[in-house]
């Protein structure tokens, strides 16, 4: 792995108790994704602690070291595991900005910067944010509820994007005008993002939004955790949830399984309402991890641009819990969506915005 220089940012320093907090007994070994697949004692959360530790003790950072952390996909199930309370994933977090600050970092952590302060996405796109927005007459100025897009859905994933406003704005949502990325890559990857954070803030404030609503579990995350406590911020699911009742969905006689983002599930506590609204539309029958449990599709973190083979190892070992006999793989993320599609799922990967359109489809099809 190369190492990429950069300029230096405000420093982070790690509090050694969150380190000393972990006692070295292993349970994290047992339900790590990265270590399940690479198998070295630093590429699961017990061996990046310890090297965490060599670094505050004055250990020289390498192409090995960022390997180690960058490796982590910041899932959260060792921290749900953990018996002696220890957070894995904010410790790496921490490390990660602790290098950045010093302009120490990989190609891909300093190619997230760049495409993100270049352009306000991950991808570097030039196009219109909102090119997938066929009619823009009637967009209200101002709204309760904002509908807070993503850069995957807004370029990756047009289609779920306006399924997702169409129906959002029946109840009066509307759009940020020059919306950028939510800064969950910047932040995951060790980067500072006060920058794209306050140019959202102010576009939310302008809007005069009570309720940010999105699809996207990263942003989700990021919305709720690193941006003021101004407004609401729920997803898809819970807002569909809610609303069950005004959407008259008819039952598809299908049969499907949901994967729950870590970030959605484990990571912001969202479990129960996409859960019901597919049994509003059909049946369910869970995968071998769920809610919890669910192990990760190995797209977050930085681990899919950054270590692509692993990201999809870790993503055949994801499908391998899916149920027999099942239509469909539903989830509320279009990074989980993406991995699992592209590590070559032979069942249907879609978003629960999709399966809910379909209902409503066939609504329109018998009336």
């Amino acid at each position: 792995m190369k190492l990429a220089t950069g300029e230096a940012e405000t420093w982070v320093e790690i509090d050694p108790r969150t380190v000393e907090v972990c006692v070295r007994c292993g349970t994290c070994r047992s339900v790590c994704p990265a270590f399940e697949v690479l198998g070295w004692e630093s590429r699961n959360s017990r061996g990046r602690i310890m090297v965490v530790k060599a670094l505050q003790e004055g250990f020289c950072p390498d192409s090995e070291v960022l390997d180690c952390l960058n490796t982590c996909t910041t899932c959260g199930i060792c921290a749900e595991k953990c018996p002696a309370g220890a957070n894995p994933p904010a410790i790496v977090q921490s490390a990660r900005r602790q290098l950045v600050a010093e302009g120490v970092m990989t190609e891909t952590q300093a190619g997230f910067r760049r495409k993100v302060r270049a352009s306000g996405n991950t991808f570097g796109e030039g196009a219109d944010r909102l090119g997938w927005l066929s009619d823009r007459e009637g967009l209200k100025e101002r709204a309760d509820r904002v509908y807070f897009v993503g850069c995957l859905h807004s370029y990756r994933y047009p289609e779920v994007a306006k399924k997702t406003f169409d129906l959002l704005r029946r109840f009066g949502a509307t759009l940020l005008p020059e919306e950028v990325c939510c800064g969950s890559p910047l932040i995951r990857t060790g980067s500072e993002a006060k920058e794209i954070i306050d140019k959202n803030l102010r576009q939310i404030r302008g809007v005069g939004a009570k309720t940010v609503i999105t699809g996207c579990a990263g942003c989700l995350s990021t919305l709720k955790k690193d941006y003021p406590p101004e407004f609401e911020v729920v997803s898809v699911s819970e807002f569909l949830a809610e609303h069950l009742a005004e959407l008259d969905l008819l039952r598809l006689d299908i049969t499907v399984t949901y994967h729950d983002p870590c970030h959605l599930g484990r990571g912001s506590g969202v479990f129960d309402p996409p859960r019901e609204v597919i049994r509003a539309i059909c049946r369910l029958e869970e995968m071998k991890g769920s809610r919890e449990n669910a192990r990760c599709c190995g797209g977050g973190g930085g681990v899919r641009a950054g270590y692509p083979d692993l990201s999809l190892d870790i993503a055949r070992r994801r499908l391998s819990e899916v149920p027999a006999g099942v239509n469909a793989i539903v989830s509320c993320c279009p990074l989980c969506i993406r991995n699992l599609r592209d590590a070559g799922s032979e069942i249907e990967v879609i978003d629960l915005i999709d399966l809910v359109e379909r209902a409503i489809g066939s609504q329109s099809a018998r009336s």
